[in-house]
């Protein structure tokens, strides 16, 4: 069998569906192939309300490649009847299922079944038999450190009565106040890795269609797919609408008696004005109908807010949704994304994935490089400035990008606009920091920084004024200034448009006189990467080299070996000409100022890449046929080779990569996806972490 490791918890209700998520996720990171195993369920069916659906959601993550069927042990039932041959059978499809994978994860069960006393033994029993390593999760909500440490010792004690064993014990939904004390109590226990992650209302957050169903109220004004939106809280509206609106919070669910229809208006403004939280939606009690005049006022404001109505009574109303929650499901975006970052930001995965012995691959696919992308850029989280808040891709992007803890944002542009588009959007975007371009202050501050550095082009302070209101200008000052640490551009604007401003004062890192970009190119089982494929259209020897030396230093950046290959038409000696002369000059640049690195050229494409073309053509190489640096004489190679390895072998292009700038300022497609923007603003924070690592070195 395959190795595995079985996340337990003693007690229902710990959250460690998403301890399971985060741990997927570090494991794709890792290894090629992640399976996903339950083997006690109540839930073994599928249809729509006999669905799993924590293990709906775990085996639709990207990289998990399996059914939801063969993801199911047993039932509760099945257990009950017999119990031995249950553990047959989980231990027989165990088996089926781990010999397609390197690693399976095996989820413990929910203690749905309260007539099962003995549940955890049950755990226990199953994990000893899969050979399984354990993490157990205990959850935190309500208890003091030294309470959450005794029910981690009761549960290790009946995991090692059967002969489980126990290598990290992870406390969920801990008081963020407590996390340091129960990281100090757990800390002491015998096993390779302890943890505590924080509790978050997100992560139990009902939708408000989950509220609404919970009452049997019906949609009655609004948006049916804003009702998926969660909701964080509750507030009765039992008084005048400005003490309502003092109330209100963010995604919280109003509720009002259907006969306080004169709220609607004032909170159906409230939600759309950008200076107030945004709803998840409104619940009118008492089953009086909507006015015809209120229906009709609402009709003319264009809005998305989900307003339901019930026939119960404001306090059993109020009563029965306390205690509605809303488990996570493969639908729940913002809770996955959440969990992700609590796990990524709460538990040490080296140390985790060292304890349960999984080595990392040599097998690197698109969807691992991807994670690790973005595990890089949370380790050392930078700051980051959009100036294109104007596109809808941009805060989509954004909203992704908080919720996974990738970055901090500023959004530069008009914030009550901003905000209220984002509000529309249903997008959560309260922790981005929004800044106008024509904020007085930070323009004369700018303007001055600008007109000093341009003073021998003629620029004067009152032209430099007007200069820097531009979003390119405005958001490349804030990055030249420290005001973040990178910017992202080019949704909307040109590439020219977007760079100009770093190439007058951002101006080349030490030791660099080119700014170039590369692509990072992953392959179905490698990332490589291509330089120069989007900046320098006929670069010379010195600025070929300059492109080698970048690549190498970007490719070192996202965890690739750097081993360069100078491509030519020719491998060696055995052509001449102007062109292999070029490369040829450039090679010997490059060993002379870089000695240390891999490198090989003039070399062709087949002889970098193939092994054994390498070894008959360059037999005395260790990069011939194993480059991961490919630098292109010219812009029209570079350029051609990128689009037609990227539509012939199915290859996920990112970038380009603007590399050789002193602070990182990269470049979007204008028909970037959204995908892509977060992508490259990731990429950009882990350039920003090398500007910081060089600039301590430097002792700056």
């Amino acid at each position: 069998m395959s190795r595995s490791v079985y996340v337990a918890s003693p007690e229902g209700l710990t959250g460690k569906s998403a301890v399971a998520l985060g741990l997927l996720d570090a494991l794709l990171r890792e290894v090629g192939s992640v399976g996903v195993y339950r083997p006690l369920t109540t839930l073994g069916g599928t249809g729509p309300d006999e669905v799993d659906h924590i293990v709906e959601m775990l085996v639709s993550q990207p990289g998990v490649e399996q059914t939801y069927e063969e993801a199911l042990g047993v039932t509760y039932a099945q257990a009950h009847d017999d119990p031995d041959e249950a553990l047959h059978v989980i231990v027989e499809r165990f088996g089926a299922l781990s010999a397609r994978f390197e690693v399976v994860i095996v989820l413990g069960s929910d203690y749905t079944d309260i007539s099962t006393g003995t549940e955890l033994s049950f755990n226990a029993r199953v994990a000893a038999n899969l050979g399984s390593a354990v993490v157990l999760v205990v959850h935190g909500r309500d208890r003091t450190p030294d309470q959450i440490r005794v029910a981690a010792d009761s549960a290790i004690t009946e995991l090692r009565a059967n002969h489980a064993q126990t290598v990290a014990v992870v406390a969920n939904r801990v008081d963020p106040a407590d996390l340091d004390a129960v990281r100090a109590v757990l800390g002491t226990l015998p096993f390779p890795v302890t943890a505590s992650i924080p509790e978050n209302p997100l992560l139990s957050a009902p939708s408000f269609r989950a509220l609404a169903d919970a009452i049997g109220a019906r949609l009655v004004l609004g948006s049916e797919s804003w009702m998926d939106r969660d909701s964080l809280g509750l507030v009765v509206a039992a008084m005048s609408l400005p003490n309502v609106l003092a109330r209100l919070g963010p995604d919280v669910t109003v509720i009002a008696p259907s006969d306080r229809t004169d709220l609607i208006p004032g909170l159906l403004l409230a939600h759309q004005s950008g200076t107030f939280p945004t709803l998840a939606g409104i619940i009118l009690t008492g089953g009086y109908p909507i006015p015809e005049t209120i229906s009709r006022l609402s009709a003319g404001v264009q809005h998305d807010l989900p307003i339901a109505l019930t026939d119960d009574g404001t306090f059993r109303t109020a009563e029965r949704l306390m205690r509605v929650r809303g488990p996570m499901t493969k639908g729940s975006r913002n809770k996955i994304e959440t969990a992700r970052r609590l796990f990524s930001e709460s538990v040490d995965q080296s140390a985790l994935l060292t304890a349960i012995d999984v080595s990392a691959s040599e097998v690197r696919t698109p969807l691992m490089f991807e994670f690790q992308l973005m595990e890089r850029a949370r380790s050392d989280r930078k700051h980051i400035v959009l100036p294109e808040s104007q596109d809808d891709r941009i805060l989509e992007a954004a909203d992704v990008l908080l919720r996974r803890g990738v970055a901090d944002l500023t959004l530069l542009g008009d914030e009550t606009k901003v905000r209220a588009r984002g509000s529309a959007l249903g997008l959560d975007l309260d922790a981005a920091t929004v800044v106008s371009p024509t904020d007085a202050d930070l323009v004369e501050r700018f303007a001055q920084e600008y007109a000093a550095a341009r003073a021998h082009k003629g620029m004067t302070l009152e032209r430099a004024r007007e200069v820097v209101t531009d979003i390119s200008f405005f958001g490349t000052m804030m990055v030249h200034l420290g005001l973040a640490d990178g910017m992202v551009s080019g949704a909307v604007n040109t590439t020219a448009h977007t760079i100009r401003p770093a190439l007058e004062f951002v101006k080349t890192a030490d030791g660099v006189k080119t700014v170039s970009s590369v692509f990072l190119m992953c392959l179905a089982d490698r990332v490589l990467v291509y330089g120069d494929c989007a900046v320098i259209p006929d670069p010379t020897a010195e600025q070929l080299a300059d492109i080698a030396i970048s690549s190498a230093q970007t490719a070192q950046q996202f965890g690739i070996e750097p081993r360069v290959a100078m491509l030519s038409y020719s491998t060696g000696t055995s052509g001449s000409g102007a062109e292999v002369e070029k490369v040829r000059a450039a090679t010997e640049l490059i060993a002379q100022r870089a000695p240390d690195l891999a490198l090989a050229g003039p070399i062709q494409y087949d002889a970098a890449i193939d092994p054994v073309v390498g070894r008959a053509k360059m037999p005395d190489s260790d990069v011939a046929g194993h480059a991961t640096v490919f630098v292109f004489p010219d812009l029209n190679t570079g350029n051609n080779t990128y689009k037609a390895v990227q539509r012939s072998a199915h290859a996920v292009a990112v970038g380009p990569v603007l590399q050789g700038l002193r602070k990182p300022v990269n470049d979007l497609s204008r028909g970037a996806l959204v995908d892509d923007i977060v992508n490259t603003v990731a990429i950009t924070a882990v350039q920003a972490q090398g500007v910081s690592t060089e600039q301590q070195g430097a002792g700056q």
